[in-house]
């Protein structure tokens, strides 16, 4: 009970004894006699008091739970897509081949209407001084510009950067395709900042002549704060997990979030379980904050560290019995932490397709029994702690996005250029679909719109942190 009270305030003291003095004496004892589960049992039912039952203090979301919404051109809303009902297909694994086109339409809708209410290109006020109102653009379809006769000069367009044909760059958006020059972007170096690759969208700038797009300058689609964009949703869920509307704006869980500002998460990645030196450091990790539990512990693959053949899965389960014997020597942990695996690339036993199905049942089954605060979800996942919301994802990234740039950054630093490419494109993975796999039906799981508070990117790549429109991404 005394580290429960310690980070409360020495003037609330009598307020909160008050408190577990009455939940105590709600209780049905059986003795005069207070233990150790009564008292516990009366601090969670503190927390709780004040919360309705879809106010979770702590949740992790699956990718294959993440609801699903496309927006309304008509009403200029998300209405979300009950799946499963009389007006929406179940999502399979293995869709039809119709599905594949959906997922960059999606993405298409997404970024077209957050552009086009950017500041720079709403229309100015009728009678406003073009000083005052700034330089402003127009977004043109492409099928405006094939449509066109003549030479169109300072034209923008959105649209998905491809490569139809071996050396030859071209736009699409749901409209047409249009093929690009881009020898005086490159020559000129007008390529915003970015990794700009291929089945990215773009915002490309230039003059449309005999059928080829000649651009001048590339950059991303403009991102917008998450309070910006939550809008448009309402007060909708977009997240994931059991309550039906945001818990952004919940005052009982920003309440309890003030009160326990020194919740801490902890991140790992990479923990190879086969690995003595790492089983010794993970040791020393739980006998650290054995007196302090954090709310959670975040493992992410992958957990050995390499392939061991057909022997893999037996290997992987023996050495999670290990780990399982591990934590239980640390009660305080096992009662009050999570303790939350997201597999990695190289884990069974999915296939190199995101989202990845959590660790199967035969392999963490024992565990699970030791340790029964575990949870194994799937790979990204999302994690919803009071009113912040959290993304996770166990993919090398970095790498596969600075190897398939059309445009390597020459200034600026890796991670800052990584974090805006992911926040601007509202996406985790903006690559070829040959370099990234993706279920086309689970493609929303890797949607980061509005933008969550949190992207967590474990990565082979140099650990790093970065805020960028007050959303932090980092490499653990």
């Amino acid at each position: 009970m005394v580290s429960q009270l310690l980070p409360v305030e020495e003037a609330e003291y009598d307020e909160w004894l008050e408190k577990l003095i009455e939940q105590i004496q709600k209780q049905s004892l059986v003795s005069s006699v207070l233990e150790k589960q009564h008292i516990e049992l009366a601090i969670q039912d503190c927390i709780r008091s004040g919360l309705n039952e879809t106010e979770t203090i702590l949740n992790v979301i699956s990718a294959f739970e993440v609801p699903r919404f496309e927006y309304n051109s008509v009403r200029k809303k998300f209405l979300k897509v009950n799946t499963g009902s009389d007006h929406a297909e179940t999502p399979h694994l293995f869709d039809i081949p119709s599905i594949k086109g959906s997922l960059f339409r999606e993405r298409y809708a997404i970024l077209h209407q957050r552009t086009q209410r950017h500041e720079l290109f709403t229309p100015a006020i009728p009678g406003m001084n073009s000083d005052d109102a700034g330089h402003k653009f127009k977004l043109q379809p492409i099928e405006f510009l094939l449509s066109s006769s003549g030479k169109v000069t300072e034209a923008v367009v959105l649209g998905l950067l491809t490569q139809l044909r071996e050396g030859r760059y071209y736009l699409e958006d749901p409209t047409g395709i249009l093929q690009l020059d881009l020898s005086e972007a490159i020559s000129f170096t007008v390529y915003h900042t970015g990794l700009h690759t291929e089945n990215c969208f773009v915002l490309a700038e230039g003059c449309y002549e005999d059928k080829v797009f000649h651009v001048s300058g590339v950059g991303f689609p403009p991102p917008e704060p998450s309070d910006t964009s939550r809008a448009y949703f309402g007060n909708v869920n977009t997240f994931g997990g059991p309550s039906k509307v945001s818990l952004k704006t919940s005052a009982e869980l920003l309440r309890y979030e003030h009160e326990n500002d020194d919740a801490v998460l902890v991140f790992l990645a990479d923990v190879w379980l086969d690995s003595i030196k790492v089983m010794e450091k993970l040791r020393v990790l739980f006998a650290g904050y054995a007196d302090y539990p954090p709310v959670a512990f975040v493992f992410m693959g992958n957990f050995l560290s390499s392939q061991k053949g057909s022997s893999h899965a037996a290997i992987l389960k023996t050495r999670f019995k290990a780990l399982g014997d591990l934590i239980a020597q640390f009660s305080e942990l096992t009662e009050k932490s999570k303790f939350i695996f997201v597999p990695g690339p190289s884990d069974p036993a999915s296939p190199n397709i995101l989202p990845r199905m959590p660790l199967p049942k035969v392999i963490t089954e024992e565990f699970q029994r030791k340790i029964p605060s575990s949870i194994f979800t799937s790979n990204p996942c999302r994690i919803q702690y009071c009113t912040q919301e959290i993304v996770i994802i166990r993919e090398d990234l970095v790498t596969k996005m600075c190897r398939n740039t059309i445009h390597f950054p020459t200034s600026g630093e890796i991670p800052e250029h990584f974090a805006k490419t992911i926040l601007c494109q509202a996406h985790l993975a903006p690559l070829p679909l040959s370099v990234c796999p993706v279920y086309w039906s689970f493609d929303r799981a890797l949607h980061l719109y509005p933008l969550p508070d949190l992207v967590v990117t474990a990565d082979q790549s140099n650990a790093f942190m970065t805020t960028y429109m007050g959303c932090q991404v980092m490499n653990p």
